[in-house]
C-alpha cells in the first residue's frame, strides 16, 4: 500500500492529545486481538541462530586479560600474545582475528555473555548438542527443540493449513544438510531445510534440489528418504522464497563465495529478511571447532585453525549486520551464537584443547544491550578441572523469548519447561500483555484516532519522541491485516487519514510499531 493511498499526513507540534497509548488488556479486546497487540510486534522480529559446531574454545576467543599469568602458564603452547588481543575492557579482550565483532562491540551492538553452560555438562558432541538444541536438562531426553516449541505455540497445527494468509512464508529456514533438533516441533520440523548455499541458489533460480532419487528399501534408506522429504519441503515455499530473494540485494561486501561458508549463509539470510520474508527463525552453521590438535600456528599463535574459524565468524557477522543496516531492517533482527560446549582451561600436548564446559555466547544486533555480562571465568577456581558455569544457556533462550518475541511468563515457562532468570539483553524489548508493564509507556508514545466511533474517515494521530522507522497496521476482528504503512518519520505529531467506508460495523485494532516499542488503539466502526 503506497502512502498516497493510505495516508494524508502532516507533522505538527502543538495539538494536545486526549488519549494516550493503551495496553491491549486495558482495551478489553477479544483474546485474539489482545494477542495481536503484542504478538504482532514479535511477528516483525527475526532470530538468527549461528551454530559453532564442534565445541568452541572460549578462553582463546574471549581472553581473560586480568588473569594473563595463569593463562600463559596453563596454555603455554597456544597462549595468545597480550599485545595482540583486541581489548574490550580492562579485563577482557577478543581474539586478534575478530576485528569485525570488535567494531560491533564498540558500536554497542554486541553482548558477550561469559561462562555459559548447563549443570552436569556432558562431553559428548551428540548428546550435548541435543541438550543445547532441545533445552533439556542433562538427564532429560526431548524430541523437540526449544525454537520448534516456540514456533509450535505461535502457529498451532503446522503444517496443516500452511501456507496461510497470515503466514504465507516458512516458519523457519535452516541452511544445513540435515534438519536440526532446534527447529523440531511436536509432530514435524517447523520449517524448511536447504542443504547449502549452492542448493539454495538452485532453488531461487528455479532448479530442482538435487538428491530425490528413490532411496533403497532398507533401514538406512528410510532415514535417507525422511531427510530428503524434509529437505523437499523447501519446494513448497520455493516461490515465496524466490520472490523475497529477488526483491532485495546484498548491500554489504561479503567474503567471496566459497571462501567463508558462514558468510555465504548469512548473505542469503540478510537478503531474505530485506526482501520481506516473514520467516521467524533462521539457523546457520559453521563447523570445525573440535580443535584437539594444532589449534594455533607455531610460527604465529594468532594464526592457525582456530583463528581462521573466528575470522570467518567475525567477518560473517560484521558483514551481515552492515547489510541489515544498509537495507534498513537491522532493528528487526537479533542473532546469537551457540556451541555444544567449551574447551578445558589448559591446553594439551598436541597444541590443542579438549572438551570442556562453559564458553562465551555472543548476542548481536541493533536492538541488543551491548557489553560484557559476567566477569571472566576463573582459571584457578575450577570444577573438576573445568570452568565453572556462570549462566545457564536457557537463561538466554528465556531472555530472547520474553524480551524479543514478547512471550509471557506462562508461555516461555511452557516452552522451556521451567522458569529461568532472564538477562538484560534487549534494549527495545517487546512486552507481554500478561506482564505488569503495558505494551508501551504512554509518556513515550501517544496514540489516538478521531472521530471514534467512525462512519467514513478517521484520523489516527500519534506523537513520536524521536525520529524512527514506523509501521502502522490496521487489523480486522479476526486478526487479518487490512492495510499497513511503513516508512521513516521525524519526531513530532503525525496524522494518518484512514477511509473506513468499506468496513463492516465492528471493532478494529490499529497498531503502531516504532524502534522504541509498540502502542495500539481500538477503533469502532458504526453504521
Amino acid at each position: 500500500m503506497e502512502r498516497r493511498d493510505f495516508i494524508r499526513g502532516a507533522t505538527a507540534v502543538t495539538l494536545p492529545l486526549a488519549l494516550s497509548g493503551y495496553s491491549a488488556k486495558a482495551m478489553g479486546l477479544s483474546p485474539l486481538l489482545e494477542s495481536l497487540a503484542v504478538a504482532s510486534a514479535a511477528a516483525d522480529r527475526y532470530l538468527v541462530l549461528i551454530q559453532l559446531a564442534g565445541g568452541n574454545d572460549g578462553i582463546n576467543t574471549v581472553i581473560p586479560l586480568d588473569q594473563m599469568s595463569e593463562y600463559n602458564r596453563i596454555r603455554s603452547n597456544i597462549a595468545l600474545p597480550e599485545n595482540r588481543v583486541l581489548k574490550l575492557t580492562n579485563a577482557t579482550g577478543l581474539h586478534p582475528s575478530m576485528v569485525g565483532m570488535k567494531s560491533l562491540f564498540d558500536a554497542g551492538n554486541l553482548a558477550v555473555i561469559q561462562g555459559v553452560a548447563y549443570p552436569n555438562s556432558n562431553f559428548s558432541h551428540f548428546r550435548s548438542t541435543d541438550i543445547w538444541m532441545s533445552g533439556a536438562d542433562f538427564n532429560e531426553y526431548l524430541g523437540t527443540g526449544w525454537a520448534g516449541r516456540y514456533l509450535d505455540s505461535q502457529f498451532p497445527n503446522y503444517p496443516v493449513g500452511y501456507p496461510s494468509r497470515e503466514m504465507p512464508d516458512p516458519l523457519a529456514i535452516q541452511i544445513s544438510a540435515t534438519p536440526s533438533l532446534t527447529l523440531k516441533g511436536t509432530s514435524t520440523p517447523m520449517g524448511v531445510n536447504v542443504q547449502d548455499p549452492a542448493a539454495f541458489l538452485r532453488l531461487v533460480q528455479g532448479s530442482a534440489v538435487d538428491g530425490f532419487d528413490t532411496a533403497p528399501n532398507t533401514d538406512a534408506g528410510k532415514q535417507i528418504a525422511y531427510i530428503r522429504q524434509i529437505q523437499g519441503q523447501s519446494e513448497t515455499y520455493a516461490s515465496v522464497i524466490k520472490s523475497a530473494y529477488d526483491k532485495a540485494k546484498n548491500l554489504a561486501t561479503y567474503t567471496p563465495m566459497n571462501v567463508n561458508p558462514l558468510a555465504d549463509q548469512l548473505a542469503i539470510v540478510a537478503r531474505l529478511i530485506a526482501g520481506g520474508l516473514k520467516t521467524r527463525v533462521y539457523l546457520v552453521t559453521l563447523g570445525g571447532f573440535d580443535t584437539h590438535a594444532q589449534q594455533v600456528s607455531m610460527a604465529d599463535r594468532t594464526l592457525g585453525t582456530h583463528a581462521t574459524l573466528l575470522a570467518r565468524l567475525s567477518e560473517g557477522i560484521a558483514s551481515f549486520q552492515q547489510d541489515l543496516k544498509l537495507n534498513r531492517v537491522d532493528n528487526k533482527v537479533v542473532g546469537m551464537t551457540f556451541s555444544e560446549f567449551g574447551r578445558r582451561p589448559g591446553s594439551n600436548v598436541s597444541s590443542g584443547t579438549d572438551h570442556g564446559t562453559s564458553a562465551p555466547v555472543f548476542v548481536f544486533g541493533s536492538a541488543i544491550k551491548g557489553g560484557v555480562l559476567n566477569g571472566n571465568p576463573s582459571l584457578t577456581n575450577l570444577n573438576g578441572g573445568n570452568l565453572q558455569m556462570q549462566t545457564d544457556f536457557r537463561q538466554i533462550y528465556a531472555s530472547i523469548l520474553k524480551q524479543w518475541f514478547a512471550t509471557d511468563s506462562t508461555e516461555y515457562k511452557a516452552i522451556l519447561g521451567k522458569d529461568y532468570n532472564t538477562l538484560p539483553l534487549i534494549s527495545t524489548a517487546s512486552t507481554s500483555v500478561n506482564d505488569t508493564q503495558t505494551v508501551m509507556n504512554a509518556t513515550t508514545l501517544q496514540l489516538q484516532n478521531y472521530p471514534n466511533p467512525v462512519s467514513s474517515t478517521t484520523t489516527i494521530e500519534y506523537v513520536l519522541p524521536a525520529s524512527s522507522n514506523v509501521r502502522l497496521t490496521i487489523f480486522d476482528g479476526l486478526g487479518g491485516v487490512i492495510t499497513s504503512l511503513e516508512e521513516q518519520q521525524a519526531s513530532g505529531t503525525h496524522r494518518v487519514a484512514f477511509n473506513a467506508e468499506s468496513l463492516a460495523a465492528g471493532t478494529y485494532l490499529y497498531r503502531l510499531q516504532t524502534e522504541r516499542g509498540v502502542a495500539s488503539g481500538k477503533m469502532i466502526v458504526a453504521r
